[in-house]
């Protein structure tokens, strides 16, 4: 992105910021780095979240996961669902479901620096949410969930991405196999979700064929739903038990 393609809105918030120093802010922009980070928050579902450079900036595609899983939660009558947000950066997910729909939330991450963002965005949107600390892939889960939500690491280096994700957090971005996650969740996911429970995953375009072969193998009489993004590309998968 370059400041030709900033919002009126953008504008008005980097001024607001910066003052007399947005030219400053602008050449970053010019130089591909996030206007998000620069404003320091993003909207996310109609609420307010703190972002930098320790946590992915929350995107479209997100919002309508969070979308999709709501709309289960209700179809399928969970009744105060206990959440299990694997991966959780700023807290956007956990945070929007939290105040969505009566629920228990806990969120996990690998980085202590992207949990530190998520409470923080947790007190900003005042909400109780149990952070974890946690290594997913060598790690067990503990606990009970109904419902399990991700949007796990799925670039790889052979990917073509726009030239502002070299600011992201890249091990919240890539990943050499990028199908593990969603395996590992899978896997792990079968031993803590009740017997009425969701998986609801975020995805990059290809594998979707792998992924729902794999949850078979572990959920056999699951009904499970592949969907489209906006774009209509394969983006998101549910994995329901009835």
């Amino acid at each position: 992105m370059n400041r030709e393609k900033l919002t009126k809105n953008d504008i008005t918030l980097l001024k607001k910021k910066y003052g007399d120093n947005i030219e400053e802010a602008l050449k970053k922009v010019d130089n591909y780095y996030p206007v998000q980070y620069l404003i320091g928050h993003v909207n996310f579902y109609g609420y307010q979240f703190k972002v930098d450079e320790n946590v992915l900036i929350p995107r479209f595609e997100t919002e309508l996961l969070v979308e999709k899983t709501l709309e289960l939660i209700k179809k399928y009558n969970f009744h105060k669902p206990k959440v299990l947000d694997i991966g959780t950066g700023s807290g956007c997910i956990a945070i929007t479901l939290k105040k969505e729909v009566n629920c228990e939330v806990t969120a996990i991450d690998i980085s202590e620096k992207a949990l530190n963002v998520a409470k923080e965005n947790a007190k900003l949107n005042k909400v109780d949410i149990k952070f974890i600390n946690k290594d997913i892939l060598n790690e067990e889960l503990i606990g009970n969930y109904d419902v399990i939500i991700s949007n796990p690491p799925y670039l790889t280096k052979d990917d073509e991405v726009g030239r502002e994700l070299v600011y992201e957090p890249q091990n919240a971005l890539y990943v050499e196999d990028d199908t593990i996650f969603y395996k590992e969740i899978i896997k792990k996911g079968s031993r803590v979700l009740n017997k009425k429970s969701i998986i609801a995953f975020e995805t990059g375009i290809c594998h979707h064929k792998e992924i729902i072969s794999y949850a078979r193998d572990f959920f056999p009489k699951a009904f499970i739903i592949s969907e489209l993004d906006y774009s209509g590309r394969n983006r998101y998968i549910f994995i329901i038990n009835e």
